[in-house]
């Protein structure tokens, strides 16, 4: 319309109506302009704060998983320390509390991650959109390191644990699983992660056959040897964990309570 009534004027050479459409064709364009940059810049506030919750909240189970991780390697580093001084008659333990230490030193505690959002943002190149650096720099630092990955691995696959479970029979093993493992937590249950693995239990076995197991590790060749292993290697990733890492612990302890 604006357009036609511009071309009629040109025509008649009416200058005043002229200028007057060429202002209004300009402001139009102009008007028009902002109101996508207005569209667009709201898109964009609105994903920003979609994906910085979704991002926090994953930050928060990554955080709690991270405190797990440390509490949980700390009680099997108790652990092993208590079945290293039976072996070596510092600390005499019964032999039920003898194997059930053993066992314990074995364990590792396996993390699901919860990575989906960054993935997401790195993969579309839209990191950008978490605007907060501390909450953009924390999720790097989380989600780049390979310490609790390689944390698992290593303990996996520990010279003390194939050890271990090559020597008991299998009877004595699923009672150990089932009357001494994990206790299942939920995604930010804190209180839970205190004694997650080291809590008084019975294997409910005959006296005899808990004495026959623990014989039997007594008496596997290397058995002391990887286990001292293990527990030096359990110290090394619980300094990794804190000590060499303490930045991004830091961080990560800051969004626990954050909304």
């Amino acid at each position: 319309m604006i357009l036609r009534r511009l071309g009629q004027s040109l025509k008649e050479q009416n200058w005043t109506a002229i200028v007057i459409e060429f202002v209004l064709l300009v402001t139009g364009v102009f008007l028009g302009i902002q109101v996508s940059n207005w569209n667009a810049e709201r898109e964009t506030r609105q994903k920003s704060a979609l994906f910085t919750a979704r991002l926090l909240a994953d930050l928060k189970v990554e955080a709690w998983g991270y405190e797990y991780l440390i509490g949980y390697n700390k009680e099997v580093l108790a652990n092993a320390r208590r079945a290293l001084d039976a072996l070596t008659g510092d600390a005499p333990l019964s032999d039920e509390q003898f194997v059930i230490a053993a066992y314990r030193a074995t364990q590792y505690e396996s993390q699901d991650r919860r990575r989906a959002t960054f993935d997401e943002l790195v993969s579309t190149g839209t990191i950008g959109l978490i605007t907060d650096q501390k909450l953009r720099q924390t999720a790097i630092g989380i989600y780049s390191t390979t310490l609790i990955d390689q944390t698992m691995q290593e303990s996996k696959q520990s010279e003390y644990r194939l050890l271990f479970r090559k020597t008991l029979s299998a009877p004595v093993q699923e009672a150990l699983l089932e009357k001494c493992g994990d206790h299942v937590l939920a995604p930010l249950d804190y209180a839970g992660i205190v004694q997650s693995l080291d809590y008084g239990c019975t294997l409910g076995l005959p006296a005899d056959r808990i004495a026959a197991a623990a014989q039997a590790l007594r008496k596997r060749g290397g058995f002391e040897e990887a286990l001292r292993l293990r527990f030096a290697d359990l110290q090394t990733v619980l300094a990794n964990l804190q000590t060499y890492n303490v930045g991004l612990v830091h961080d990560l302890r800051e969004f626990r309570g954050r909304k």
